[in-house]
């Protein structure tokens, strides 16, 4: 145990001195006794014996390196010395650790979401086992037949299980209050390994045909709906207007299979027929809703699993076969394989629409945390000139030069721990923040950034290498310090050292990288500016969105509807539809004419979207040929449609298409044909950034089934907002049990734009962070530089240089730095703007205007740094100047 007993003097060393100056006066006085028994005077004696026993500061340092943990007190007494080293230069410090914060914290910030949307594992049960089943390696959603095939072969697997997303509205009736859910299969629960915290959770005895409607909460809803009360088992939640039984509440950790959703209400796949009735999606070979994840059988791999699974495809496919396809895409069916992949870390929408993002900023916010160690590596440069005298007597007392650089690099790595520490603290606000940014499919996204050891490892490495990096060149300039040299006179020399060193280097490498995050940002930025600005085809201002659930399917209520809603005050006009702008929901067919044959058949989808009369000119889309629907386009009467301009043009070419007819594919038959009464402009439904696709109209009125979800479009000369009050009142008169969901048409759009809000905000945050930071430090390497050649400022000035001369001096410095940043980072912009190029809508990653004005900027910043040195510089006294020497 003599290992303990060196680390326990570690915290006792006064202790342990005191020890050790009894032990070694212990032995001295035994020998000055000896030494006087053989005949010595006492003062002979105690002068021999001093002899006799050597150094006595040098004995005590060498067993009191022998008793403790040499190189661990060592780095102590580092960290002790770089504390009062710091706190000896406060401004210093703070200025350091505010910039190193800033950097360490936003690269902490970024990792933490890339933690949570893409690195960490579901909290379930050996997360590492779950694999993703896909059919045909790329489609992961299954109809329910398909499920119950795929469980019905449980000798491939270990265990198996179905979700299927959805929202769930817990409102009895009005404004809808929706909360994140899932469908799930019997096995879910046990399967992954999820207890529950109160009740039970949902077996296999709960998923059969004509279950009853039960369901389990998530904690946090258990807290909201019902207080945490033990009684909430066995009471009844209303679920989509339907009584639901809460059976149990899931433990608080979990929430949900799917990233970036937090799943509250859990109901059985077999209960989706209580809400849907006869349409249910059960028994429906054609309505694809579920995900269904796997464990391999013990004793087995996933590669193993995965060849079960493909020998039992053929199998499976054709005891699913949906009977109202035709004949072609039947056998495209039967040949559908299936295969799995690793799904540790869960599936979502928001990993495959945020990851690029998220790598982008990740190279962004290094650039920065970059500029940041250049600046503080400036000011630890300019502070290693100054301690030179410091570092000359430590050399001469004997300490070796390898100890002078340990000293530098550990007050550089406290510095950066200092750092880091606040840097937690700002990433922390920073990580919830930028999750306000992210939505999947138009709702906020939900995120765990709760601090675990990944993160912390990271932002520990962060912090270290940032210490090492921009702590060793002071360190190694420290350690070349000439003793000799140093210790004469501290005047100035005249022109000391070069002019050019690592400090203008580094001066020059801030404004390169700041050159790239500019650039980055001026693209990005003016990508969605384009983005906003462009034409969807629609007027996206001044309307408002509310989208309604019928509790039945009267056909005269919609209409009864807009007749009311258009006598509201302030409405301009009303209509409404199945599918609105960026709503992210949307119905597609197949268009049959006699003169189109596409060369693939998904070249013939197209968008359907049902409408009343009205739409277009309260959506703002311009009819271009033709006529609108009208209150005569009726059931019984003969069957009409819109179309784009791209449909006119991909269908009917160069034909005039009014007049024109086309049937859609309705199982084996074609349905009956629909005339071309009129052409819209197109527009754009799925995303800004997609291509006008092709659209077709069709008469609500006219449709196969009565409309029950739907939503009213309301254009009005008021802010929409103000027409909730108004909308709410007419609907509980004519419909108390429908339910609701406000939003506005602006509202919609701006939400399909998160991803690109989300890079060009911080993008263009860390581009101005960038900019200050090479502000701050090319004006203290200017004012250092300025500082260090009083005498030869002073010198030129008294022997007659004019002041503007000196001004053009200083400043032509700045200009030559900046111009070699430049030269450097337009090589390195070339390639960083490669990975923005991906994100960009209507310019190039080479845009003249955006590199041009980029530089412009710089080229501002740098002189206007420059100027306060150099304007100091003219105005120097060459007297003073002189009198320092």
């Amino acid at each position: 145990m003599a290992w303990l007993h060196r680390f326990t003097n570690l915290f006792r060393a006064d202790r342990h001195s005191r020890d050790l100056d009894r032990e070694m006066g212990f032995h001295l006085d035994e020998r000055v006794d000896q030494l006087v028994t053989s005949g010595m005077t006492e003062r002979e004696a105690r002068r021999e014996a001093r002899r006799r026993f050597g150094n006595r500061g040098v004995m005590k340092e060498r067993t009191r390196d022998a008793d403790i943990v040499a190189w661990l007190d060592a780095l102590a007494a580092d960290i002790r010395q770089a504390f009062r080293a710091l706190r000896a230069n406060r401004g210093f410090a703070v200025v350091a650790v505010v910039s190193l914060a800033l950097g360490i914290g936003a690269n902490t910030a970024i990792f933490s979401l890339i933690n949570a949307v893409m690195l960490r594992s579901l909290p379930v049960r050996h997360p590492e086992t779950l694999l993703s089943v896909r059919m045909g390696g790329t489609d992961d959603v299954f109809t329910n037949p398909l499920w119950e095939q795929i469980r019905a072969r449980g000798d491939v697997f270990g265990g198996a299980f179905a979700y299927g997303q959805a929202r769930f509205n817990l409102a009895p009736a009005g404004e809808a209050r929706n909360v994140d859910g899932e469908w799930v299969s019997g096995d879910y629960f046990r399967t992954l390994g999820v207890p529950a915290t109160l009740g039970r959770t949902i077996d296999a005895a709960d998923d059969v045909r004509g279950c009853p409607a039960i369901a389990v909460m998530s904690y946090g809803l258990w807290q909201t709906e019902f207080g945490g009360a033990q009684n909430a088992v066995g009471k009844t939640l209303m679920v989509n207007a339907h009584p639901y039984t809460v059976v149990g509440v899931v433990d608080r950790g979990y929430s949900g299979i799917t990233v970036g959703q937090r799943s509250q209400l859990y109901l059985p796949i077999c209960s989706e027929a209580v809400m849907d009735g006869p349409d249910n999606a059960i028994d429906n070979r054609s309505s694809w809703w579920l995900n269904v994840m796997v464990r391999p059988a013990a004793g087995s791999t996933a590669a193993q699993t995965a060849a079960r699974l493909a020998a039992a495809a053929p199998d499976v496919m054709a005891a699913t076969l949906p009977p109202d396809r035709p004949p072609q895409a039947q056998a495209e069916y039967l040949k559908q394989t299936l295969t799995v992949t690793p799904a540790a870390s869960g599936v979502s929408q928001l990993r495959l629409q945020y990851t690029g993002a998220l790598r982008v900023l990740m190279v962004v916010v290094a650039l920065v945390l970059l500029i940041a160690c250049a600046n503080v590596a400036n000011l630890l440069l300019a502070r290693a000139t100054v301690r030179q005298h410091e570092a000359a007597i430590r050399l001469a007392l004997g300490a070796g030069r390898k100890r002078l650089v340990r000293q530098m690099l550990t007050e550089a790595i406290v510095l950066s721990l200092l750092g880091a520490a606040l840097g937690v603290l700002f990433a922390n606000w920073g990580a919830r923040l930028l999750t306000s940014f992210l939505s999947v499919r138009g709702t906020a996204a939900w995120l765990d950034l709760a601090i675990d050891l990944r993160v912390l490892a990271f932002t520990s490495a962060v912090a270290l290498l940032s210490g090492i990096l921009f702590g060793l060149a002071p360190a190694w300039r420290s350690a070349r310090t000439d003793p000799q040299a140093a210790l004469k006179a501290q005047g100035r020399s005249v022109v000391g050292r070069s002019r050019r060193g690592v400090g203008w280097a580094l001066v020059a490498g801030q404004v390169a990288l700041s050159f790239v995050l500019l650039t980055s940002a001026g693209l990005l930025l003016s990508s969605f500016r384009n983005l906003t600005t462009t034409h969807a085809g629609f007027q996206r201002s001044g309307v408002l969105l509310v989208n309604v659930g019928l509790p039945d399917t009267s056909t005269s209520l919609p209409g009864t509807i807009l007749e009311r809603l258009r006598a509201l005050p302030g409405v301009r006009s009303v209509a409404f539809s199945s599918m609105t702008p960026m709503s992210n929901r949307g119905e597609n067919t197949f268009l049959v004419t006699d003169s189109y044959h596409p060369v693939r058949k998904r070249d013939g989808l197209t968008w359907v979207n049902h409408i009343s009369e009205g739409y277009f000119s309260t959506i703002g889309t311009r009819l271009l040929r033709g006529r609108d629907i009208e209150a005569s386009d009726r059931a019984g009467s003969s069957q009409v449609a819109i179309i784009t301009q791209s449909v006119a043009r991909k269908v009917f070419a160069a034909a005039d298409p009014l007049g024109q007819q086309f049937r859609r594919p309705m199982g084996k038959q074609d349905s009956a044909p629909y005339e071309v009464i009129g052409v819209v402009e197109d527009t754009k439904f799925g995303s800004l950034r997609d291509s006008t696709g092709p659209v077709i109209y069709l008469p609500a009125a006219q449709a196969d089934q009565p409309v029950q979800f739907f939503t009213v479009e309301i254009r009005s000369d008021i802010p929409p907002t103000t027409l909730i009050a108004g909308v709410k009142s007419v609907m509980a008169q004519l419909s108390p049990p429908a339910s609701l969901q406000f939003t506005t048409l602006s509202e919609q759009v701006a939400r399909s734009l998160s991803r690109d809000r989300l890079l060009a905000t911080l993008a263009t945050f860390f581009g101005g962070l960038a900019l200050l930071l090479a502000l701050i430090g090319l004006y203290g390497t200017m004012a250092y530089s300025v500082a260090r050649r009083r005498n030869e400022i002073g010198i030129r000035i008294a022997l007659g240089a004019a002041r503007q001369r000196v001004v053009r001096m200083v400043v032509g410095e700045v200009i030559v730095v900046v111009i070699t940043g430049l030269c450097v980072g337009v090589a390195l912009a070339v390639v960083a703007t490669r990975l923005v190029a991906s994100f960009l809508f209507g310019l190039r990653a080479s845009d003249p205007a955006t590199w041009i004005a980029s530089a412009a900027v710089l080229i501002g910043v740098a002189l206007l740094a420059g100027a306060a040195p150099a304007w100091r510089a003219a105005r120097m006294n060459p007297m003073m100047a002189l009198r320092e020497e």
